[in-house]
């Protein structure tokens, strides 16, 4: 989008917020702690989370995934939920319907799957940072490495606007609500 997602407004039915004060909500009513990984620098507004900063700038979520794995299994979690900080319309259904395979399937990896793998809407094993630091240390940056690398579970879903990611300012201005009048 040639800017930082995280913080694009956002005009929710409670009132005008940014892209991560939305998907942080979301998460909260699901999870807790919520991790939030930023870069280097990266101004963010005040948040119910707890905010991780990622020692280099750019280098994708493969490395971002990890640092919040580690933080939620130094807390004494077995898995967390992973997302993108540009899915304005994620449900706490979407977590839930994960969240029930992943404890019971006993899966390194469960993604959600409508034609394609939503690797930033899953759930993950916490231990897998050990696995993320290996694959990046050896020069990987993308979540398919890991998700080849273990055990992934994919759950079959339709097409819905929960896995949807804002690219555009037209896909942030198409999940707005109209104003009323």
């Amino acid at each position: 989008m040639g800017r930082d997602k995280a913080t694009l407004p956002f005009e929710s039915a409670a009132g005008p917020t940014t892209l991560v004060e939305r998907v942080v909500s979301i998460v909260a009513m699901r999870c807790a702690p919520v991790y939030v990984i930023a870069a280097p620098g990266q101004r963010l507004p005040e948040l119910p989370a707890l905010v991780l900063r990622d020692d280099v700038r750019g280098v994708g979520p493969l490395l971002a995934a990890g640092r919040g794995l580690r933080a939620a299994a130094e807390a004494g979690f077995e898995h967390a939920f992973v997302c993108a900080v540009d899915m304005p319309e994620l449900t706490t259904e979407l977590i839930d319907t994960l969240a029930g395979p992943a404890e019971r399937l006993g899966a390194d990896v469960v993604l959600p799957w409508d034609g394609r793998d939503h690797y930033l809407a899953g759930i993950y094993r916490t231990a897998l940072f050990t696995t993320i630091e290996a694959l990046v240390a050896s020069g990987e940056r993308s979540m398919r490495s890991l998700t080849v690398a273990v055990d992934t579970q994919r759950i079959v879903m339709p097409e819905q606007p929960a896995l949807t990611n804002v690219n555009t300012m037209a896909d942030l201005d198409a999940v707005i609500p109209p104003r009323l009048v």
